[in-house]
This record gives C-alpha cells, sequence and structure tokens, in this order.
C-alpha cells in the first residue's frame, strides 16, 4: 500500500490513527452523553455538540496560523497532543450531576471539550500540512528524473491522502465499542441491564416527580422492572441507574487519554525525519522581476478564489455528513432497534466501509486514469455530493413509507407500540454505506486538492481553512435535531437531500474553471 510513497506517511498515518482512535471514542458517545448526564434535551446537547465540533474546526485556522507564523510545525503537533489528554483526563472523572453541581460539572465539562478542540486545532490541519510537504518533496525529486517520473510522482497525491484516510478510520472503526462496552459491562457489575430509553426518563421523573405525564411513567416502571432497578423507590433507583450508566462512559476516557499517549510516542519517534513546509523555500530564494511577481500574485489569487469555492461545497456536506454524531445518531437510538446493539456503535459502520472502500475506489480511479479518463478531484467531488443526496434520499422513502411521525411524537407512544414499529439494523447499513461513499469522494480528495492549490507559504493556514470550512458545516448540525424532532422525518432528511443536490449541481457548475486552476 505504501509501495512508491514519501517514506514519512505510514509514520504520520499511525500519528494520526492515535489520535482519531481517542478522539472518536469520545466522540461516539459525546451528544447521547451530554443527555444521560445532564439530562439536556437533544436540541441543547445537540447545540453544545455543534460548538464544539465547529470549535475543532475553527481552531485549526489558529493552530495552521500559529505553526505558519513561527515555522514550528511539530512544535505545534506535539502541543496539541498534550492538550487534548488534559481534556480527556478532565472528561474521565466521574462526578454524579445533581440539581446542586450541575452547573460547575457542566462547565468544567464544556471547559475539556475546549480542550481537546483547542488541542486539535493544533495537530489535525497541521500533520495533514506535513503530509503535503512529504508530496511537494517527492515530486521535486522525481522532477530531477524527467516529466514521466513527474507525472507518476503527481498521480501518487490522491491515494497517498486517501490512504492517510484509511488510517484515520482504523481508529474510528475501533472507537465506537470502547464507550458502549465499559458501560455496558459496569452497568452489569451492578446488576442493571443498558436501555437507551432510560436516561431521559431518570431524569424526567427526578425533575417532575409525581407531575410526570402518566404515560411516561408507566414507560417509566415497565423499563426500570427489566433493567433491574427498584421500582419501590423510584427516586432512588433512577439515581443509582443515571450513577452506573455514566461512570461506564467515563472510564472509556480513560482509554482516550492514552491514545493521546500513544499517538504522541510514534510522532515523536519520527519527528526528525518529518519534513517541515516552506523550510527548504527559504533556503532557495531566488529574486524575481516585477512581471513574475504580478503573474505570481495572479495566480495566487485565482489558486485562492478555486480554495474558496469548493470550501462553499464542502460546508454543505459537513452539514449534512456530519449529521451520522446528531440526527442519525438520535435515530439509531429511537427508531432502530438497538436491544442487541447500542445505538453508538453504529458508527463504527462508516469507518468500517472507507476500510474496505477505499481501495476499491482507488482501483477505480488508477483503472481510469490507464485507460486515459482521469477523473479531476474537483469532478470527483461534485460527484461525491450526489451520492450523499443518495444516502437522504433512501433514507426519506423509508421514513415516509413507514409512516414514522417526528421522533418526539414516537417517543411518547406506549413502549409496546414503539418496539413493533422500530426499524431492523440493516437501514443504518444501506445509509452509511452510501454516506461512505460520498466522504471517499470529498474528504480526502478535498485534503489532496488543497495541498495542490495552497501557496508554499500558506499550507498549514490553507489546511485550516479547509477544516474552517467543515467548521461553518458543523455550526449549523444543531439544525438536524431541531427538524428531527419536530417534523414528520421524512421532512428532515429531505432538507439534506435538496441541499446535497443544489451542492452538486454549483460543484458541475465550477468543474471546467477549478480543472483549469488545479492544472
Amino acid at each position: 500500500m505504501f509501495k512508491s510513497h514519501p517514506k514519512g506517511l505510514l509514520a504520520a498515518a499511525l500519528s494520526n490513527m492515535g489520535e482519531r482512535f481517542g478522539y472518536y471514542i469520545m466522540n461516539a458517545v459525546l451528544v447521547l452523553f451530554l443527555c444521560s448526564k445532564f439530562g439536556l434535551s437533544d436540541t441543547t446537547a445537540g447545540t453544545i455538540y455543534s460548538i464544539f465540533y465547529a470549535g475543532i474546526y475553527v481552531l485549526s485556522l489558529v493552530g495552521g496560523a500559529i505553526a505558519d507564523r513561527t515555522q514550528n510545525y511539530k512544535g505545534t503537533i506535539t502541543t496539541g497532543l498534550i492538550i487534548m489528554a488534559l481534556g480527556y483526563v478532565i472528561l474521565s472523572v466521574p462526578i454524579l450531576a445533581t440539581s446542586d453541581n450541575t452547573t460547575w460539572l457542566l462547565s468544567l465539562t464544556c471547559l475539556a471539550l475546549f480542550f481537546i478542540a483547542f488541542g486539535n486545532g493544533l495537530f489535525k490541519g497541521n500533520l495533514q500540512a506535513i503530509v503535503g510537504q512529504m508530496y511537494d518533496n517527492f515530486e521535486a525529486e522525481a522532477a530531477k528524473k524527467g516529466e514521466a517520473e513527474l507525472q507518476l510522482a503527481k498521480s501518487k497525491r490522491d491515494s497517498g491522502f486517501q490512504i492517510f484516510y484509511v488510517f484515520i478510520n482504523v481508529g474510528g472503526l475501533i472507537a465506537p465499542f470502547v464507550a458502549p462496552l465499559l458501560r455496558e459491562w459496569w452497568l452489569k457489575v451492578n446488576d442493571f441491564v443498558y436501555d437507551a430509553a432510560l436516561p431521559a426518563l431518570c431524569h424526567q421523573f427526578l425533575g417532575k416527580g409525581d407531575a410526570m405525564a402518566a404515560s411516561d411513567m408507566q414507560n417509566l416502571q415497565i423499563l426500570m422492572e427489566k433493567a433491574g432497578g427498584n421500582i419501590t423507590d423510584m427516586a432512588v433507583s433512577c439515581s443509582q441507574y443515571l450513577q452506573i450508566f455514566n461512570e461506564g462512559v467515563h472510564y472509556s476516557f480513560i482509554a482516550s487519554v492514552v491514545a493521546m499517549l500513544i499517538s504522541l510516542i510514534i510522532f515523536l519517534s519520527y519527528k526528525k525525519k518529518f519534513p517541515t513546509p516552506t523550510k527548504k523555500e527559504v533556503q532557495e530564494q531566488v529574486k524575481y522581476t516585477a512581471e513574475e511577481k504580478a503573474a505570481m500574485a495572479t495566480e495566487i489569487k485565482q489558486r485562492m478564489f478555486a480554495l474558496f469555492a469548493v470550501l462553499g461545497i464542502a460546508i454543505f456536506f459537513w452539514f449534512s455528513f456530519h449529521q451520522n454524531g446528531m440526527s442519525l445518531s438520535y435515530f439509531a437510538r429511537d427508531f432502530v432497534d438497538s436491544s442487541s446493539i447500542a445505538p453508538e456503535i453504529w458508527q463504527a459502520i462508516n469507518p468500517f466501509f472507507v476500510i474496505t472502500l477505499t481501495p476499491i475506489i482507488m482501483w477505480l480511479f488508477t483503472s481510469l486514469a490507464k485507460k486515459g479518463k482521469v477523473i479531476s478531484t474537483p469532478r470527483k467531488i461534485g460527484i461525491g455530493m450526489g451520492i450523499a443526496g443518495l444516502a437522504y434520499l433512501f433514507l426519506a422513502l423509508f421514513s415516509y413509507i413507514k409512516g414514522y411521525p417526528s421522533a418526539e411524537a414516537f417517543r411518547a407512544l406506549p413502549v409496546e407500540e414503539v418496539a413493533m414499529l422500530k426499524s431492523g439494523p440493516w437501514v443504518l447499513i444501506v445509509l452509511y454505506f452510501f454516506l461512505t461513499v460520498a466522504e471517499l469522494f470529498i474528504s480526502p480528495l478535498g485534503l489532496s486538492f488543497v495541498s495542490k492549490v495552497a501557496p508554499k507559504h500558506l499550507q498549514g493556514f490553507c489546511q485550516g481553512l479547509w477544516l474552517g470550512a467543515t467548521a461553518v458545516g458543523n455550526v449549523l448540525l444543531w439544525i438536524g435535531p431541531l427538524m428531527y424532532n419536530k417534523w414528520p422525518i421524512w421532512q428532515c432528511w429531505s432538507v439534506f437531500l435538496i441541499v446535497c443536490l443544489i451542492s452538486m449541481g454549483v460543484m458541475f457548475g465550477m468543474v471546467k474553471w477549478l480543472e483549469r486552476v488545479t492544472k
């Protein structure tokens, strides 16, 4: 897999894999954890998640700017890993949320999320900039051997970023199993059984007591009896269940700390061999005429315009795709039978498909290239938006045929009726298949596109811009749960379908211009 690629690619990929493993442990459960620990509504938890997720990518701009200004990419990455580890340490401390401590405990949790976001901002874009520099150096060496060697080297960049992306998802594949397994193990040790619906009902009882709706009280009693609680004293049972339920999740964050340390060790062990973006160019400064400088300035402007055009499309892709941690997680919790598989674990489907489908897609692109039918990176991104639309088309049609109401109305139904109406797991498998194929046409190739058009002295910043566009999309994530809870859910999925189709149309409208800029 790594044959004919820069030697540092494996070390960079492994370092990124360790960091992503720790991150995805937390991300797989975050929004559901906020609901179960603090009794937050889906909308409130979604808002915190949106701000956090956006912060990761906004702060990548800061991290890229710091590294570009100081020219200390490696030191910035190291600092980021340490700060992220501190955030996970704070999250791993199990403290029961009560009416007396919720304010400061939720604030502390948000502070931990800020540390994770800031550390990620220092780490993520700058490691991608280093990978981009590997291919800059790789192509420069190939150019010395002739035009044929140069073109071959250039053809490796897209596949190199796809390989890099696969290793991200190796961590993402394993991580979603960690928190649910630890949580269910801890529940079993304490003579409880896992039930995804119980935390919300427990919080509702503790907040309302006898004023709780009769139908909700009946559901609580049925589920608590199945889970092993003592229904003679419901307040005690609810408090105990919430404490044990969330302690198991807290312990899983310790695995995130360990993952950060492993990633740090891998990075430091190879640190001296990684290239430093723009360092070589500083050593080889050449004097240019006024005309040459004007031509270079024009080219840089064109490249930046092209970059921002693609960033605009990326915003809407991530707004749709990252619903996997928001409204799609809620869908797995509410509408899919999770009696045998926890809803968080379904997030492992996406990285599984990334790992298995990437070689197939790489083979497809390579085969087409050998036949002289090269698909440009901008065109691949446009195709990806269309495939993402297919995912939401499928889910919208399925939800319409099933006659699903809004999530709020669905959860209010009697337990027996809800169980009869829930979908089988196959729905999530089909959904994530389409979303993953779309992701493979957009995300790793977007990184490759940025590395192609970014000016040499702004590589970290431009990678940060790509992540910044992701941040803008993530700021909008809260809209998903809002629609999901208030509208018949087929209408919610239809909104994402329309967003994807419009983005695809705009991308194909710009594709010839973008192809000229990236030649």
